[in-house]
């Protein structure tokens, strides 16, 4: 058999579920609405449904949309990698699974019922604002609620696990010995942080900004039971165009704009952090070859010719 023939089911997995969605999709952005009981036609092709698209009252949810997955996403690299950090070096290596279960348990309450939950507490009349209250730290009721604060708050409890996850698997793989070795050698905590255990935790690292900035940008629940119309983001109005106003061709576009929009933003990401790092690993590059050989031949004393070359005394007299 083959070897391809093993990673058929994974092909033909992605190819129906995920090429095929997409594809289906894009095509019905060109299309347009052709009724009010209609849903979408394509017997007329154009790029009208993304003028429409980029028009400046959906623009400014794309921004908004931008701004709430950069935030979110850099606050579950704030919170989660000291946490990851942690449980990977500092705790006791008897606790890390109880400590991974704490970290996985929002995950077996659905999606919707934690959002809700976020909603009971942040609301003006919840426990949160009495309490706050009653301590004497605020006047008046918290008024966060239905707004982008509020959205922040939701994606960055909801999307926080999928950072600390592959960070801990990271950190976890770096292991101790490289740690005491670069002790040995003179280097501080910080330096050994900075120098060999983020480094080597690269992987990690990028995977959860992956796994959180991704899904996050698609989000429509939090935005809808938390955000209210200040807290408007994309996938409400893909959403909303599916299944309220029934206009599948605007809808698709506004999924098209925003995959662009995400493919877009990881690249130059991509592209700036290459940019920052490439001075450090320019420094820290070592080279090995003719030219370092040859340095080191005309610092030190000039070596004796062959022995084959050399004139016997007795001769040149």
């Amino acid at each position: 058999m083959p070897r391809f023939a093993l990673a058929l089911p994974a092909w033909a997995w992605l190819l129906v579920f995920f090429v095929a969605p997409v594809a289906m999709v894009v095509w019905f952005s060109f299309g347009y609405k052709p009724g009010i009981f209609g849903t979408h036609a394509n017997d007329i092709l154009s790029f009208d449904r993304y003028v429409e698209a980029l028009s400046p009252t959906f623009f400014t949810t794309f921004l908004n949309t931008l701004w709430i997955g950069l935030a979110g996403t850099a606050l579950c690299l704030v919170i989660g990698l000291p946490v990851a950090y942690w449980m990977a070096v500092k705790a006791p290596p008897s606790r890390r699974g109880l400590l991974i279960a704490l970290v996985m348990v929002p995950f077996w309450t659905n999606f919707l019922v934690r959002t809700i939950g976020w909603q009971v507490i942040l609301a003006p009349e919840g426990w949160l604002s009495t309490l706050l209250q009653d301590a004497g730290l605020i006047a008046s009721p918290i008024d966060i609620l239905y707004t982008r604060t509020a959205v922040l708050i939701g994606v960055v409890y909801n999307y926080l696990p999928l950072m600390i996850l592959p960070l801990y698997v990271a950190f976890d793989r770096v292991g101790m010995p490289l740690r005491e070795a670069s002790k040995d050698l003179g280097a501080d905590k910080w330096r050994t942080f900075t120098r060999i255990t983020l480094p080597l935790a690269r992987p990690g690292l990028i995977a959860g900004l992956l796994l959180v900035f991704i899904p996050l940008m698609g989000d429509y629940i939090t935005a809808t039971v938390l955000g209210g119309a200040k807290g408007n983001m994309v996938g409400q109005l893909v959403a909303s165009q599916f299944q309220t106003a029934q206009n599948w061709a605007l809808g698709s576009a506004m999924a098209v704009m925003l995959i662009l929009v995400i493919m877009v933003t990881v690249a130059l990401g991509a592209l700036l952090v290459w940019l920052v790092t490439l001075p450090f690993r320019t420094r820290n590059r070592l080279v090995i070859g003719d030219g370092a050989m040859t340095t080191a031949r005309t610092d030190a004393a000039p070596a004796p010719p062959p022995a084959a070359d050399r004139v016997p005394e007795e001769v040149a007299s």
